[in-house]
């Protein structure tokens, strides 16, 4: 599968080159543009790992928060520039029950396929529910004052004000996890430290007697550069997504729930299933839980705060059936996390919520 990887690496000049030639073709550009994120998004995930490694487990793995979802950051601050803002909270929309329903759904299920019951860290399982139910209360606020005649001002203003409690929130957050995951593991039960994101995981592989330590310069630049690339590729996205919307019909809050949602975060996605497979579902569970709780407590605040530099009307009010959509989705990880432990079938049971909320999603936009 190595020739496959490397000829993604085709996907953004042919996407811009299409662009340059055939600027009519609109669903062209869109798809390859689409594609052509996967391999940029893994490209950044790699390098953190490798900066992660030479910072160690707390500071890695906060590296690794930070740029985890920054190709949807940036897709999203480029497609508020458009004015496209129910692609942006359908974007952050769907990355969060993707995460939540389908990956979480899908590490779960190949490793039910291993093992007989999968076991994971219940308190860990429990200080994220409570951290996303958090974000569906965030949300939920401004969406039914936006749906109160003449309050669409105010939810504007609240939004905002939301925004600063839940990136404080995230803050605390990372504090919990860094400074008292060691403990908190081991009140669970009596077992080895076992990494929740990517960067403690290459952390302490390398403490393990892992791979020699990359060159920080050389993962930094890695980096700038495949930031740099996404900016534009997303940039080639956007500006086609007009022109593929009116040719496909499809609705463009179907499109950031699902297409953007699902090809932004790819990486991550392969990253936990992969772990999974290996039984590793602290790490699994981690690397999705993660990033619904960046993308809900960080990225979306951080869009607001963007909306209001850009002249956009971002807010936290999303439709109403997008809020019940993430409530549902904490709900349902809730039943699956709470006890500690899972096996194939509650895998399969997130992954069946998602594709009938997927199903309403395409139906309540058209």
């Amino acid at each position: 599968m190595t020739w496959v990887w490397r000829a993604s690496w085709l996907l953004l000049p042919i996407a811009f080159v299409a662009r340059l030639v055939a600027p009519e073709r609109h669903v062209l550009v869109f798809t390859v543009s689409c594609l052509s994120l996967m391999p940029l998004a893994k490209a950044m995930g790699d390098a953190t790992e490798d900066l992660a490694e030479r910072l160690g487990p707390g500071a890695g793995a906060i590296l690794n928060a930070s740029f985890g979802n920054a190709a949807e950051l940036i897709l999203g601050i480029l497609a508020l520039s458009r004015g496209h803002v129910a692609l942006v909270k359908g974007s952050i929309t769907g990355s969060i029950l993707g995460n939540l329903l389908l990956i979480a759904g899908g590490a779960i299920t190949v490793a039910g396929t291993r093992y007989p019951t999968v076991r994971f860290n219940r308190v860990a399982a429990g200080a994220t529910v409570s951290t996303l139910f958090l974000a569906v209360v965030a949300l939920a606020v401004p969406t039914l004052l936006a749906a109160t005649a003449g309050a669409h001002a105010e939810a504007k203003l609240l939004s905002e004000e939301i925004a600063v409690v839940l990136v404080v929130m995230y803050g605390l957050s990372l504090l919990f996890q860094f400074r008292t995951q060691e403990r908190v593991v081991a009140a669970s039960e009596p077992r080895p430290f076992l990494p929740a994101t990517p960067g403690e995981a290459a952390a302490a592989a390398q403490e393990a007697g892992g791979r020699d330590l990359a060159n920080p310069w050389w993962a930094g630049g890695r980096l700038l550069l495949a930031g740099a690339a996404t900016g534009v590729a997303s940039e080639l996205l956007v500006g086609s997504l007009e022109g593929t919307l009116q040719s496909v019909h499809l609705p463009e809050t179907f499109v950031g729930v699902v297409i953007v949602a699902i090809v932004g975060n790819a990486a991550e996605h392969s990253s936990a299933i992969a772990f999974g497979r290996r039984g590793q579902m602290d790490v699994a569970l981690g690397i999705a839980w993660e990033s619904s709780k960046q993308i809900a407590l960080l990225v979306a605040p951080i869009l607001v705060f963007a909306g209001v530099v850009l002249g956009a009307p971002m807010d936290l009010s999303f439709t109403r059936f997008e809020a019940a959509a993430i409530g549902l989705a904490v709900l349902a990880t809730a039943i699956i996390a709470l006890d500690g432990e899972t096996h194939w079938l509650e895998g399969t049971f997130l992954v069946a919520v998602y594709a009938v909320l997927a199903i309403g999603f395409y139906f309540v936009g058209s």
